[in-house]
C-alpha cells in the first residue's frame, strides 16, 4: 500500500510536493454503501480525530469541511493560525490552497466552455498566439485540454524554478518554449504548473476577461465565495487568515515555525487561490450536484463533467496495479465503492491542503492545513471514508502518511546531501576576481556574481535576490536557495576559460532542465 505524491521532484525552489497525493489504497472489500445515519454516526468521531491531531501538534491548525446529498453536514476547524499566537482556526480563516487550486481553475475554465467562448478542444495557438513549445507539433495542435491533463510534453516543472526569482507570468510563460519536451506529444504525463496556468489564462482571455475576474464572476460570486480569491493581495488582506508553517529541521516530528509567506500570483489557476472552509464547502455541493447550486445552473453540466473524465495515466500502484488517472484538473481514482475524484495541494514553504470525493455516494470533503511536510490533509480524508464506509478506521493514516511523506522529503533533499559535508581537502579556489562578472542566458536572463567583504555573491532573477556563495571546492561553490528548507544546498560550478576566468556558471538547482548554464557576458 501506498501513499502516491505526484509528481516527487528534487528540492526545488518553493514548490515541493506541489502535485496531487492520494492514497492508492482500495477500500476493504467489506465497504457498504453510504447513508445518513453512517454519515452522522462517523462525523463526532472525525472531530475527535483532529482535535487529537492538533493537540498532537502534528499541524499547527486545520478546518474541514464535508458535504452529503447537498448538505454541509460538517464544518469545524482545530488549532491556531500560527504557532505561539493565540488566534484560533474557525471555519472562515483563510488558507492558501496551493495545488487544489487546480481543480477550482478546472470549474471555472468549464463556466466559460458552458458559455461558449472557448472549449475545452480550443487550439492555444488560435486564443493565444504569442505562446508557442519547442516541440512544433505541441505548439501548433496543443489545446486546453492538453494543458489541463499535463500532456503537453512540457517537462515536470519548469517555470517553477524561476518563480520565486521575480519573473512575471508573463515572463514565465513565454520562457517555456526553451524547454525540451519530456516526452512526445500526448504520449505522456508531467504535472505542469505553468503548462496548466497558460491554459486557464488563455482560455479566459479569449473569452474577454482576466483570469482573476473570470474566478469571480463564473464561481466565486455566483457561489457566495466571499473569501475567495486568485489574488495574493487579498489573502494577505485578510484578518482572518493562516499563517504558513515548516518544520525546522524538516521532519514530520520536527517542531513547527513560521517565518515564510508565498506569493503564488504567477501561477494563479495552478496554485494562487486562497479559500476557507465555508466557502469550500458551496463549491463541493455544485460539484456533487453536476454544476447546479441551489436549484440554479451555474456550471453547464458537460462542460463540468469533462474535468472529470480521465485524459492521462499519471501512474499505477506498485502493489495493486491499479491505474491512477488525471483528468482536467483532478485525479480519477476507481476503487472498491466507484470514482473518486481528488486533488491535493503543498507548499513547501508551509501549507497543505486536499480534496476528495465519492460523487456515487454524493459524498465529499475538504481539508486545509496551515504546515508542511505532512500527510495530515489524506489522514483525515482516509480516515473519515473509513467511519462511513467500514464504522471505524483500518489502521492509523496520519502516521501512515507522514511516514510516506518524511521518506519523500528525504528523498528529495538527498541530491543536497553531497554539499552538506566539504571535501577533507577542498582544492582552494582561485582569486575571487576570476570568478566575478556578468552572465546571461535566455531562460534566467541577467545575473551576476559580485563580491562583498571577501565573499562571492549571486544575483540572479528580476526580484533581486542575493545569494552568499559558500566555498565547496575548487571552482565549486553552494549556496541555500530556499529559507523554509536550510539543509537544501545547491552547487554553483563555473567553469574556467583559457584566460583564467570563469567564462560560464551553472546554478545545479535551476538546470533540472538543462536551463541552468550561463555564460560569461562582460568578464572583469
Amino acid at each position: 500500500m501506498t501513499l502516491r505524491v505526484d509528481p516527487g521532484r528534487s528540492i526545488g525552489r518553493r514548490t515541493v510536493f506541489a502535485g496531487a497525493s492520494v492514497l492508492l489504497v482500495p477500500l476493504p472489500a467489506v465497504a457498504q454503501g453510504v447513508t445518513k445515519e453512517k454519515v452522522a454516526a462517523a462525523l463526532p468521531k472525525l472531530k475527535e480525530f483532529a482535535r487529537q491531531i492538533v493537540g498532537k501538534e502534528l499541524v499547527p491548525g486545520l478546518s474541514i469541511a464535508i458535504v452529503y446529498r447537498d448538505e454541509i453536514v460538517l464544518l469545524d476547524a482545530f488549532g491556531v493560525r500560527e504557532i505561539g499566537k493565540p488566534a484560533a482556526v474557525d471555519v472562515d480563516t483563510v488558507f492558501q490552497l496551493a495545488s487544489l487550486s487546480k481543480p477550482l481553475a478546472a470549474t471555472v475554465v468549464a463556466g466559460l466552455v458552458g458559455d461558449g467562448k472557448v472549449s475545452w478542444d480550443s487550439r492555444i495557438r488560435d486564443i493565444d498566439p504569442g505562446f508557442t513549445l519547442q516541440d512544433e507539433l505541441a505548439a501548433a495542435n496543443v489545446t486546453v485540454r492538453d494543458l489541463f491533463a499535463h500532456r503537453s510534453g512540457l517537462p515536470g516543472h519548469v517555470g517553477d524554478d524561476i518563480e520565486a526569482l521575480g519573473f512575471t507570468q508573463g515572463e514565465i510563460l513565454q520562457r517555456l518554449r526553451l524547454a525540451k519536451p519530456a516526452y512526445s506529444f500526448r504520449d505522456g504525463y508531467s504535472y505542469s504548473n505553468f503548462g496548466l496556468t497558460e491554459g486557464a489564462v488563455a482560455a479566459a482571455r479569449f473569452s474577454g476577461t482576466s483570469w482573476e475576474e473570470a474566478c469571480e464572476e463564473k464561481l466565486y460570486k455566483p457561489l457566495g465565495m466571499a473569501s475567495t480569491s486568485s489574488r495574493y493581495r487579498d489573502f494577505m488582506n485578510q484578518a482572518n487568515r493562516a499563517a504558513l508553517h515548516v518544520r525546522v529541521d524538516g521532519r514530520v516530528d520536527g517542531k513547527w515555525a513560521s517565518f515564510t509567506r508565498r506569493n503564488a500570483d504567477a501561477q494563479a489557476p495552478a496554485g494562487g487561490a486562497s479559500s476557507n472552509a465555508r466557502d469550500m464547502a458551496q463549491w463541493l455541493r455544485l460539484l456533487l450536484a453536476n454544476g447546479q447550486y441551489d436549484g440554479r445552473q451555474v456550471i453547464a453540466k458537460e462542460a463540468l463533467q469533462q474535468t472529470h473524465v480521465p485524459a492521462s495515466v499519471r501512474g499505477v500502484d506498485p502493489n495493486t496495479g491499479a491505474a491512477a488517472f488525471y483528468a482536467l484538473g483532478w485525479n480519477v481514482d476507481y476503487r472498491e465503492h466507484g470514482v473518486e475524484w481528488s486533488h491535493a495541494g503543498a507548499f513547501s514553504a508551509g501549507a497543505r491542503t486536499l480534496v476528495h470525493l465519492v460523487p456515487g455516494e454524493q459524498l465529499g470533503i475538504v481539508v486545509l492545513s496551515n504546515a508542511f511536510p505532512t500527510g495530515v490533509p489524506e489522514g483525515i480524508a482516509r480516515t473519515f471514508f473509513d467511519l462511513v464506509f467500514v464504522g471505524s478506521p483500518t489502521r492509523d493514516w496520519v502516521a501512515y502518511a507522514n511516514e510516506i511523506f518524511e521518506t519523500g522529503y528525504k528523498a528529495m533533499m538527498k541530491p543536497s546531501l553531497a554539499y552538506v559535508t566539504p571535501p577533507a581537502s577542498p582544492a582552494p579556489s582561485l582569486p575571487i576576481a576570476a570568478y566575478m562578472s556578468d552572465y546571461r542566458n535566455d531562460y534566467l536572463g541577467d545575473a551576476k556574481v559580485t563580491e562583498s567583504g571577501g565573499s562571492l555573491f549571486l544575483h540572479v532573477g528580476p526580484a533581486g535576490r542575493r545569494f552568499p556563495l559558500a566555498h565547496f571546492n575548487r571552482d565549486v561553490f553552494v549556496y541555500t536557495p530556499m529559507a523554509e528548507a536550510p539543509k537544501a544546498r545547491s552547487g554553483v560550478t563555473f567553469l574556467i576559460g583559457p584566460d583564467g576566468k570563469a567564462s560560464e556558471v551553472t546554478v545545479e538547482d535551476l538546470n533540472e532542465y538543462g536551463l541552468g548554464r550561463l555564460t560569461r557576458v562582460s568578464p572583469n
